[in-house]
């Protein structure tokens, strides 16, 4: 299946500042890629040169298999975009924003309605459809700007921080949304300072620092691919360490007297052979389950190597 966003050595430029430095990237279809970084990464920058909003200076960009620098309102058909400050026509009510929205993306009069109602269930806005914009809440408005960008069914989306001025239920609720749209096959790129919120529904990240992308790797699936492992003890071990490190197969990350995280060969052979050892070794094993680095940490991770200095030259 062919990439859903291809981007190689984009260049940006604001007067005397460069945003975006060599960045090359490809998005799967059907994935939910975070985009993460400090302030001032080029993340928005980014974002609005995969919109056709803004131009490089060098680089090209192909979206849902149009290339952005040469047909943008082309690409405008087949994305949606929500911008980090984006604005709401006040005096109209929820179902005429949608229903404007729609026009403006190029669904035909007849399907409008339906339009209208699918994305007002989608967005938990059923009930709110006859108010007008300058009525509702800071959340409720950040909804309606969500269902805005996604009521034509874009094969691509593309969101600036989604979740700002939502509460918690409503955060979770735009997580499950996000995840039913990726398994019907849209293709989600979302920007947010809110990792934790990214890690419930992410399955790829690309990490930015000062217009450069550090990092662009699938989040690994420790299901299918584990290499850590959590293992809890039943009774304290008085030196953990030394006593799992002198298991082979095994390299211990984090020991403590009731449960270890340790690092096991990529494969279900290695991993029963661990527990083999383990039992055998007469250590009284409770739980032993894979666990996943989570964005977060991954995030960590990545920044901690950049900051790293590398070698004398």
């Amino acid at each position: 299946m062919p990439a859903a966003i291809e981007v190689s050595g984009l260049l940006f430029e604001y007067p005397g500042v460069r945003a975006l430095e060599d960045v090359s990237f490809a998005v799967a279809s059907g994935s939910v890629t975070a985009l993460v970084g400090p302030n001032g990464a080029g993340k928005t920058t980014l974002l609005r040169c995969l919109a056709g909003l803004e131009l490089p200076l060098e680089g090209s960009i192909h979206v849902a298999g149009v290339d952005v620098l040469e047909e943008p309102r082309a690409v405008h058909r087949r994305i949606g975009y929500l911008s980090d400050f984006y604005g709401l026509y006040d005096a109209l009510t929820v179902r005429q924003c949608f229903a404007h929205a729609a026009a403006a993306h190029g669904v035909e009069e007849s399907g409008l309605d339906k339009a209208v109602e699918r994305t007002a269930q989608r967005l938990d806005l059923a009930g709110l459809v006859g108010r007008r914009a300058a009525e509702l809440s800071r959340g409720q408005r950040q909804r309606v700007a969500i269902g805005q960008a996604l009521i034509h069914d874009p094969q691509v989306l593309m969101l600036d921080e989604p979740a700002s001025g939502l509460d918690p239920e409503a955060r979770h609720s735009l997580a499950l949304l996000f995840k039913r749209l990726s398994r019907e096959g849209m293709t989600l790129l979302v920007s947010s300072h809110i990792l934790a919120e990214l890690d419930e529904y992410s399955t790829d990240m690309l990490v930015m620092r000062e217009g450069r992308l550090l990092e662009a790797n699938p989040i690994a699936d420790v299901a299918a691919n584990a290499r850590r492992v959590r293992v809890g003890f039943v009774h304290e071990i008085a030196d953990c360490a030394s006593l799992l490190g002198a298991i082979g197969g095994m390299r211990v990350i984090e020991a403590r007297a009731r449960q270890a995280l340790v690092e096991i060969a990529d494969s279900d052979d290695a991993q029963g052979e661990a527990l083999r050892a383990l039992v055998m070794a007469g250590v009284a094993v409770s739980s032993f389950a894979p666990e996943r680095e989570n964005l977060h940490e991954s995030y960590l991770r990545t920044m901690a190597g950049e900051s790293r200095p590398g070698p004398a030259q």
